[in-house]
């Protein structure tokens, strides 16, 4: 969904390549989906942590106006503000949208866009249009997500849509206009900013002031204490896929109406929507239920019930639990790692590193690594050796000693990898020589 929202972009007159806010956490993801697009100039700024979207959109509103050089004579940096999980079916009535917004934006006003609404939705906030203005209105209010029947009312008034989340501005005076309503999200996130530091395409603001600001949503922060703040209606199939009720309108679906993906059995079931990612998953006798199946953990539910995950995320985090934190697939900038099982004393994974890359040159003062390589062709460095290993062959890497896995081949590198010890934690490393600018983190 990150690549579909880069990519329709495309058509677009005088757009730069992107800058993408994303948590620390899903660097390497993140940028090797982009790497994937083709992607030149790259911009990735890594929240520390979680904020909302004021501060955000303000450290890529800092970053604009840092880089608008770039635009030559053109001062006022105009940003388009997109969250990466909407779909948009019809791309040439999105471009045209933007292009309506511009001039509003242009003029000093804060432009966001409202989808015309066809149903009374309950899981959108809303937005009540005031007066006309040249490609647009002026916004009344911004409504939080309502009842069913009051819904309905806005619906046959006319006058409402759904809030998107997606904007309009420029730079400068969404900064200005984050002053006026929110000084202090403004201060502590300029601070944290002007002190960050750059790594690759990395640019990681500063934790301190940035931990010292408020998460708040751009909407609480500004939207909605803003006068000059507009609305352009957009009709081009848009969705936003915040439950699992609206993947499943969105997707296509059989004659009776379930929609389903992977390996998937469905008997005198109807309206379901069925996701199986790692084994297969029989459903029979069901109307209107959501399976969720993947390595971490199994999601059922009724469909109007299924924007109530966060409250079982919630009493996660209320058990101190750590299936919505800890993923069995784990994403790095070499590649990545996906647990198959793990005990008190081993740890088994499949290990898959990108063509060209390497894992850093370690130790663990704690476990012992058994390596078979399923597809590819290895490089291994363990202590004085260095030696290749082709499909179906093995090698052992004892505790203590400094090895390294690289990947010199075209195609992935893929090894099962048994780690045994009296600990197998990720913080068990010691690093000597790293690729990707590693050296303090305490994982591979």
């Amino acid at each position: 969904m990150l690549q579909n929202t880069v990519q329709r972009l495309e058509g677009l007159q005088d757009v730069l390549p992107p800058i993408v806010v994303c948590n620390e956490h899903y660097r390497f993801l993140v940028k090797q989906q982009l790497v994937e697009l083709g992607l030149d100039g790259l911009k990735l700024i890594l929240e520390p942590s979680g904020k909302n979207t004021a501060p955000a959109i303000a450290l890529a509103a800092h970053a604009t106006l840092e880089g608008r050089e770039a635009f030559e004579a053109n001062d006022e940096c105009a940003l388009l503000v997109l969250p990466s999980d909407h779909v948009i079916e019809h791309r040439d009535a999105f471009h045209q949208a933007i292009g309506r917004a511009l001039p509003l934006a242009e003029q000093g006003n804060l432009v966001t866009f409202g989808i015309t609404a066809l149903t009374p939705e309950t899981g959108y906030g809303y937005i009540q249009r005031g007066a006309a203005l040249e490609a647009g209105f002026a916004i009344e209010r911004f409504v939080e997500k309502p009842s069913q029947a009051v819904a309905a009312e806005y619906l046959a008034t006319g006058e409402y849509y759904w809030n998107s989340g997606m904007f309009v501005f420029t730079a400068q005076d969404y900064l200005a206009r984050l002053t006026d309503h929110a000084p202090d999200l403004a201060r502590q996130t300029q601070e944290s900013w002007r002190n960050k530091s750059i790594d690759d395409v990395f640019i990681r603001p500063e934790i301190a002031a940035w931990s010292a600001a408020p998460a708040e949503s751009i909407d609480y922060a500004v939207m909605e204490r803003e006068t000059r703040a507009a609305v352009v209606p957009l009709d081009a199939g848009w969705s936003d896929v915040g439950s699992w009720q609206a993947l499943w309108n969105i997707g296509p679906k059989d004659d009776l109406g379930n929609s389903h993906r992977g390996d998937v059995l469905l008997q005198e079931s109807r309206d379901c929507l069925v996701v199986a990612n790692e084994r297969l998953v029989g459903v029979i006798g069901l109307e209107q239920i959501v399976v969720v199946e993947t390595a971490d953990a199994v999601l059922v539910t009724h469909a109007s019930q299924s924007q109530k995950v966060r409250d079982l995320v919630h009493t996660l985090e209320a058990e101190d639990r750590e299936e919505h934190l800890v993923h069995t697939r784990v994403q790095r900038p070499w590649g990545w790692y996906q647990t198959v099982d793990r005990g008190p004393k081993h740890h088994t994974k499949r290990i898959q590193v990108f063509p060209g890359e390497r894992l850093s040159l370690q130790r663990h003062e704690h476990r012992a690594e058994h390596w078979v390589v399923v597809t590819g062709q290895a490089r291994v460095t363990c202590e004085s050796r260095i030696f290749e290993l082709g499909e179906n062959e093995s090698t052992f890497i004892p505790k203590g000693a400094k090895h390294r896995l690289e990947n010199m081949g075209t195609t992935a590198l893929e090894i099962v990898e048994v780690q045994s010890g009296d600990y197998l934690g990720e913080d068990d490393i010691v690093r000597y020589e790293d690729a990707y600018g590693r050296m303090q983190e305490t994982s591979r």
